[in-house]
């Protein structure tokens, strides 16, 4: 049960962010090479298309193919180690945020804490605290995934002290904003539509016909 139910055997914050933060390395490890196509597909200039000579990458299969002949294998997980960062962080920051959230909502309120809309909410309100807190990691796996050869950044430490001396403490915050804006209505569906589907799943096969089959 993901979120606070005074009904059932609740996990503590502590459990909910230790699984946040197994579910977001796991999934981070299985993404990666495509979040690294992603990037650059995002970076390059000209339209993705076979048609233009300008282009570097035409599309999936052929990015994949050129970013392994001229950067090898490892190439789809640069950035990782941020990566990683970011995803264990994230996980831990917005399930333990959402499970609080929840249950303050049940404590301090008239509202049910498993209504839909308070998942969606909570959901948005415990992505936006996570966005904030690993935004600077995020700019920083970005930035690793974006370098082709030769390297700008040689490791993580070089990477932060060069953009801290370059561009100033704000840099590691660009793009805030907007992703702030996106991630809640996101973050906010994604929960709330969770807790839809679980309830209609409750609803077709009670709990005594799960225990029975």
């Amino acid at each position: 049960m993901v979120g606070y139910d005074p009904e059932a055997k609740c996990v503590s914050t502590a459990e909910a962010a230790v699984a946040g933060s197994a579910s977001g390395l796991v999934t981070r490890v299985l993404v990666s090479p495509l979040d690294v196509i992603k990037i650059r597909f995002q970076l390059q200039i000209e339209q993705l298309s076979a048609r233009n000579p300008g282009a570097k990458y035409h599309g999936i299969l052929q990015a994949a193919q050129c970013i392994f002949q001229e950067e090898r294998l490892v190439a789809f997980w640069k950035g990782h180690v941020p990566a990683q960062f970011l995803s264990v962080g994230y996980g831990a920051v917005q399930f333990m945020a959402f499970e609080s959230l929840t249950k303050l909502v049940h404590n301090v309120t008239s509202y049910d804490a498993r209504d839909s809309f308070v998942h969606f909410v909570c959901g948005g309100l415990a992505a936006c605290t996570a966005t904030v807190a690993v935004q600077p990691v995020d700019t920083l796996r970005t930035r690793f995934a974006a370098q082709g050869e030769p390297k700008v950044y040689r490791n993580l430490r070089h990477a932060v002290v060069t953009m801290y001396q370059t561009e100033g403490p704000r840099t590691f915050y660009r793009g805030l904003t907007p992703t702030i804006i996106a991630i809640f209505p996101y973050a906010g569906l994604q929960f709330s539509f969770y807790n839809i589907l679980q309830q209609f799943s409750e609803w077709v096969i009670p709990a005594e016909g799960k225990k029975g089959g």
